[in-house]
């Protein structure tokens, strides 16, 4: 009898066991099944068949129905979610069926829904229309175009057809629907370039050209490109061979707004299927474009983090652009990074990987150093020379406005919009201001279900909390002592606008945060209006930075820069600065001098003055030094335990028990440094209380064993079950 190993999305680290009846057809390695999990009905992936189970035979459950006769993963990609379930100590089904899309999950088939097609009939063909269907016109007429040729049920609306009036006909006999299979469609053959490629510069040719030497073999290149330096018509160049070749090409970004130029610049370039992929698709796109690239029917798929687990019909080269944004890392759930799992996919498919970033990550550069990756750079932009200064603001010294801002910043947006140019304030805080407190007793409006203050949201009248997402309405007077005096403190993007309008009535204000930009298609249409030139004042959080460009941008100013000096996370300084850098490299394009002002209280601050006066690689060095006398990251491994609870109590508890049972683990050495258990900065979150555990030790095979062999008992600890756990491997925020 085969015995069936399959694997459940249940936060369970095991496969279960199934046995297949006689006369089914035997399941694909990597495909789905139906079968029964408790009380209910469950789609499973198989993970292997084997002739033994430590269960009795007598008492195994039956698969119900095997779905795929094909694995859904191409072998490669099976093999890097199997090295994955290892590594980052996730549920195998939690893990496999992250990588499928929901459709899948859910059991639909994999292959492309038929297109349905209306059709006139035999007996409609040859009706009299006019006699007929006289007193019925949408029903004439709607024949009457049938009569001509069939019409996909999806142009019904396009050709102002009534659906009333074609089921009409297809009760009375004249018109019916359809099934039209989608043949698949081969790009090679009609494959072609669009344009001419604009003439590389000698820093651009030689990375294609070194990039081109490695198109059959693997390689890990990072593209360190200054901000406007062409690192895109790298891509696009080199992807010329790999797509002649007959070849598939990935490219990742970090964030949904940027899939809609980057994906322009591509089509614009090649006569070629170019899909995209991202969350803002419905499930039926996201499984359509899912199935094209698994068929080798699109050349290229551009999408964000998930895009990743994407089946390749044969898949040619992987583009990470902005390598360093920490988008790339799962926050939620299986929390993976797929920049670090993107090289290892390459690696089994034995293809060049393009890990492309103004500002690398020091785990990046430090892989350069260790010479497993190699490194390209673009130091320049084509076409013109930079020209740009750096100033720091004192707020201490110099003078302010009645609305808080310094003097000399209006003025210097004053003399750059005169010139018909375009500023740009970066303030990484939306809302309209991040404290409402109470002016008589001192309350400050707290969300209830998290350790921090609602944020006031002027537009819509709510107070919001930023971590938790509860919000609520507005109040009229103090919850503590009743008065009306309530005052919002500090500024946000959203007061940012309303304070700069009436100081500039004539200028257009553009604000791009996660507010304005909700609907589907605003982010779009905002850059739509940037990109059409002429005096504008932008204000964005940080994503209004990654990757876009504004070539009338001539003065960029970063107005809150301190958070970042004191901070308690180590990473701090490094985000900063890829920040400052990325916001400094919109200021001064197209030959135009550009100014970056940073607004601080403190601007005698060393890691002010070295950020000024270094360029983002020597400062990167300089960090990587601080990391290693410090044995911070890369030069030392982290895994992260966390644990939350209601009542403050069985987390802590719990993570006692786990600090023990680490400590008197057998393959515990003098390298192991456990932190903890502390509280974590967002102690309380959803009504929930966290704590963590933080494990460092210089050899992450080290590391990854010590896990492995305490996993098996920690649910064994008396206070386990009582609280939720999980662990982070190669955690970001520490």
């Amino acid at each position: 009898m085969n015995v069936v190993n399959v694997a459940l999305p249940v936060p369970l680290a095991r496969t279960f066991d199934y046995f297949l009846p006689a006369n089914t057809i035997i399941p694909a390695i990597g495909g789905r099944v139906l079968v029964t999990f408790g009380q209910r009905q469950a789609i499973g992936i198989v993970t292997a068949i084997c002739y033994h189970s430590d269960v009795a035979l007598n008492k195994l459950k039956p698969i119900i129905k095997v779905l795929d006769s094909v694995s859904l993963f191409s072998n490669s990609l099976w093999r890097i979610l199997n090295w994955a379930i290892g590594y980052y100590h996730y549920p195998v089904g939690e893990v496999l069926f992250h990588a499928l899309p929901v459709m899948l999950r859910q059991g639909k088939p994999a292959e492309i829904a038929p297109l349905w097609q209306w059709f006139a009939t035999e007996q409609g063909l040859h009706t009299q229309l006019d006699s007929l269907l006289k007193r019925a016109p949408k029903q004439h007429y709607a024949l009457t175009l049938l009569m001509r040729r069939p019409v996909y049920r999806h142009q019904v609306g396009e050709l102002l057809l009534s659906a009333p009036a074609l089921q009409a006909l297809r009760v009375k006999g004249l018109c019916d629907l359809r099934p039209k299979k989608i043949d698949v469609r081969d790009w090679r053959p009609g494959f072609g370039i669009n344009l001419k490629r604009m003439r590389l510069s000698t820093e651009q040719a030689k990375a294609v050209e070194a990039i081109r030497s490695t198109n059959d073999c693997f390689v890990t290149w990072l593209l360190a490109g200054v901000t406007g330096s062409g690192k895109t018509e790298v891509y696009l160049t080199v992807l010329e061979d790999i797509l002649f070749q007959g070849k598939q090409a990935l490219v990742l970004v970090p964030e949904i707004g940027l899939t809609p130029q980057i994906t322009a610049r591509f089509r614009e370039r090649f006569n070629a299927p170019v899909e995209v992929l991202h969350s803002r698709l419905n499930d039926r796109q996201r499984l359509a474009v899912w199935l094209k690239a698994r068929r080798g029917e699109c050349a290229i798929v551009i999408g964000t983090r998930s895009a990743l687990f994407t089946p390749f019909a044969q898949l040619g080269i992987i583009v990470i652009d902005e390598e360093h944004d920490s988008s790339y890392k799962q926050h939620e759930g299986w929390l993976y990074h797929a920049r670090d799992l993107a090289v290892i996919l390459a690696r089994e498919n034995n293809i060049p990987i393009i890990l492309g970033s103004a500002t690398p990550s020091l785990e990046t550069i430090y892989n350069v150093q260790q010479k497993k990756y190699r490194q390209l750079t673009l130091s320049n932009r084509p076409g013109h020379t930079e020209c740009v200064t750096r100033q720091l603001l004192d707020m201490k010294t110099l003078p302010m406005t009645k609305n808080g801002f310094l003097v000399p910043l209006i003025d210097k947006m004053s003399k750059h919009l005169q010139a018909g140019n375009q500023v740009m304030l970066f303030l990484n805080r939306r809302g309209f201001a991040p404290v409402l407190l109470c002016h008589e007793c001192g309350w400050i409006a707290e969300c209830q279900f998290c350790n921090h203050y609602y944020t006031l949201h002027q537009q819509y009248r709510k107070l919001r909390c930023h971590h938790c997402n509860n919000q609520r309405l507005l109040p009229y007077q103090c919850f503590q002592c009743g008065t009306t005096q309530l005052v919002a403190i500090g500024l946000g993007t959203e007061q940012l606008e309303a304070v700069l309008t009436p100081l500039f009535p004539d200028i257009p204000v553009t604000r791009i945060d996660r507010d304005t930009t909700a609907h589907f298609g605003a982010f779009e249409n905002y850059l739509a209006q940037v990109q059409r030139g002429g005096a504008r004042i932008l204000i964005g959080t940080e994503m209004l930075v990654k990757g876009h460009d504004f070539p009338d941008v001539t003065l960029v100013t970063l107005l809150d820069v301190d958070g970042a000096l004191f901070s308690s996370n180590f990473r701090a300084t490094e985000r900063f600065a890829q920040l400052y850098t990325q916001v400094a490299g919109y200021a001064g394009r197209e030959g135009k001098k550009g100014e970056v002002l940073l607004q601080t209280h403190h601007p005698e601050h060393p890691f002010l003055q070295k950020l000024l006066h270094n360029n983002y690689m020597d400062f990167a060095n300089q960090m990587l030094d601080e990391r290693r006398q410090a044995d911070l990251p890369p030069f030392t491994n982290h895994i992260l335990f966390r644990a939350d609870d209601r009542d403050n109590r069985q987390a802590l508890l719990f993570l006692d028990q786990l600090c023990q049972l680490l400590d008197s683990s057998p393959l515990r050495d003098n390298n192991l440094w456990l932190m903890g258990p502390i509280p974590t900065l967002d102690h309380k979150r959803g009504g929930r209380f966290r704590w963590q555990l933080l494990l460092s030790h210089p050899s992450r095979s080290h590391l990854q064993r010590l896990i492995v062999v305490s996993l098996p008992l920690i649910n064994n600890l008396s206070h386990a079950s009582k609280v939720k756990w999980w662990l982070d491997v190669d955690p970001l925020d520490v």
